[in-house]
């Protein structure tokens, strides 16, 4: 199934629960602007290298748009237009005043040099710079970017339009980015796993995890869980899986992820495992925390988890995603679960209109109060509607949009 038709999937059961005619559907899920643009850079060896970039901007009905840039060898137009919806609902579901957008180029980033990416990227801004800005779409990290492309987005555009660091989120603190944005989406997901379980009754000493990925989301979200005093018993990243039974020790692990080049390869501190492994695991919280569709229908039922949070975005396909419900695994959904991230780059973003820096326990304490709010509105119409957190999630979002689109007029 393609990204497009799992996030319409999910779309239009939650429609159906709020009575939303064909007309409307058809106006939500169809993007504003989808622009498709030939990056043409020069490699390290002179070789010139035409790559395609993508930016969706799906919907502005409840303020500027927003969403990630990611750099990958997978990125293709209906991955970008899924990822564009599924930004509209998740800022409606965190309340915060965005609408949706998202965008990428097609290219392996582990496999560029830091010149080349700064080219890269620089050239990519040249070919969309008139279409983002603080008012209209303002684009953030994701896969395979990070605040130092961020600073690369911001520099090149204000070539353009002079100074607005609030062009661009996620970028360092010393380019006008906010204090807590790179911890902001794993912290999110730690938040949300500690609200979830005060909800069942259940302790974290006594809740094992499983993270899958070990990237910023993944390594952050372990940091906070075990702070928390969970008991995180196997990660992963891209060489491999980890696991200890009793727990493994997540500060040891961050350092010696640190210490070589942010990957785990080689650590020695735990078994290793397969990530076919890492996911069938017997544990009380699974996280999937790298890329979509890893949980599938071929795999659904290897899945020995009571609840998962979607850290990633699309982790679950529809039809494992229903066998999941159906067997009584309690799933947080990705719009709900990593919308830490998005939220912070809402504090930076409004810092930065504001020309003042807020404090990282400020931010720490708003974002909080935000995932708070919107965990309680989910779990209050999960609850009423008796429906899955999804479709809980997708019916806040959907309707604050439609909401919003009819009081501005069509």
């Amino acid at each position: 199934m393609k990204s497009s038709e799992s996030s319409q999937f999910y779309f239009n059961r939650a429609a159906d629960r709020i009575g939303l005619d064909g007309p409307t559907r058809e106006l939500l899920l169809a993007a504003k602007r989808e622009v498709r643009v030939q990056v043409p850079v020069e490699m390290d060896d002179g070789h010139l290298e035409t790559l395609i970039g993508y930016r969706v901007q799906h919907d502005d009905a409840r303020g500027p748009m927003k969403g990630g840039l990611r750099f990958h060898h997978e990125v293709d137009l209906d991955e970008v237009r899924a990822l564009a919806q599924l930004m509209t609902w998740k800022t409606a579901v965190a309340n915060i005043p965005y609408g949706g957008a998202k965008g990428g180029i097609c290219v392996n980033p582990r496999a560029l040099s830091m010149s080349e990416m700064e080219r890269i990227t620089r050239k990519f801004i040249d070919q969309i710079h008139d279409i983002f800005g603080p008012r209209t779409d303002i684009p953030a990290p994701d896969m395979g970017t990070n605040n130092q492309v961020m600073a690369w987005i911001r520099n090149q555009w204000e070539k353009y339009h002079g100074f607005d660091p609030a062009c661009v989120t996620g970028k360092p603190v010393e380019h006008y980015g906010a204090q807590g944005r790179e911890e902001a989406t794993g912290r999110g997901v730690g938040l949300l796993a500690v609200k979830l379980l005060k909800r069942l009754g259940i302790e974290p000493k006594a809740t094992r995890v499983v993270i899958q990925g070990f990237g910023n989301v993944g390594s952050h979200a372990a940091k906070f869980l075990h702070e928390a005093e969970f008991k995180v018993i196997a990660v992963s990243d891209i060489s491999g899986a980890y696991f200890r039974s009793d727990g493994l020790n997540i500060t040891e692990m961050l350092r010696y992820s640190a210490e070589n080049g942010y990957r785990l390869e080689g650590y020695n501190g735990a078994d290793q495992i397969s990530n076919e492994e890492l996911l069938a695991t017997e544990t009380d919280l699974l996280i999937p925390a790298a890329i979509g569709g890893v949980i599938t229908n071929d795999n659904v039922d290897t899945i020995k988890a009571r609840m998962i949070i979607e850290a990633a975005n699309g982790p679950i396909l529809p039809e494992a995603d229903d066998k999941l419900h159906d067997g009584g695994i309690l799933v947080l959904p990705d719009i709900l679960a990593n919308a830490g991230g998005v939220t912070v780059s809402y504090f930076e973003w409004v810092q930065n209109l504001q020309h003042y820096n807020w404090s990282l326990d400020r931010v720490r304490n708003e974002l909080d109060h935000v995932l708070t709010e919107a965990f309680e509105n989910v779990w209050q119409t999960m609850t009423e509607q008796e429906v899955s957190p999804r479709t809980a999630s997708y019916m806040i979002g959907i309707d604050r949009v439609r909401v919003a689109t009819e009081l501005a007029g069509v």
